[in-house]
């Protein structure tokens, strides 16, 4: 199975990144860095300034303490917050249960779910899965990813036959999802919208 150290070569930061991105909304201490990465605090200290120095993250001094969060103008964020999402939380139970969740054509997450944001929409889907779905196995992986972020996560599943009617009929609620910001877990990005 593919992972972030798949395409970057230093262990820290493939943590760093992890947990920067995990919920990208969120600024972090240095030492709940530390915690997080279960690394030395130079070593930390080390692949932030050269974060830093590339642009990936700012920095902010608050009182004896620094800060850092993840530019959201770094020319590859979004191809870094999908590799996140996908290798991380409920991306990587779905992919890493994918047996068993049945016959899968496609999962996608909204942007406002990745980036742990509030829905723009109440008649917003934060997770979308088409085929062939076991839904109590979909639903035990939501419901252990609700417990750990705190918030209602709202997800549709459908069969790959209502999802292409559904699309042809051009439906307000997959046109929707269609136009607006998402994260493909499973599937092509073509095929989900061709």
């Amino acid at each position: 199975m593919a992972s972030l150290t798949d395409f970057l070569v230093s262990k820290v930061r493939v943590k760093l990144l992890k947990s920067l991105l995990e919920n990208p909304k969120e600024m972090y201490h240095v030492r709940d860095l530390v915690r997080r990465t279960n690394e030395e605090i130079n070593a930390v200290r080390r692949e932030l300034a050269r974060m830093e120095e590339a642009g990936m993250v700012y920095k902010e001094a608050r009182g004896n303490r620094l800060y850092y969060w993840f530019n959201k103008d770094y020319p590859f964020f979004q191809e870094l917050l999908q590799l996140v999402a996908k290798t991380t939380g409920l991306g990587f139970a779905i992919r890493k249960n994918r047996g068993k969740l049945g016959k899968l054509s496609f999962v996608m997450f909204s942007g406002e779910f990745v980036r742990h944001l509030e829905r723009s929409n109440t008649d917003q889907v934060d997770v979308l899965v088409v085929g062939e779905v076991v839904l109590p196995e979909l639903g035990n992986l939501i419901h252990q990813e609700e417990a750990k972020r705190g918030i209602e996560i709202t997800y549709s599943p459908m069969t790959r036959e209502e999802f292409g009617f559904r699309k042809t009929r051009r439906d307000p609620f997959i046109l929707g999802i269609l136009t607006g910001s998402r994260v493909m877990i499973i599937g092509s990005e073509h095929d989900f919208v061709n």
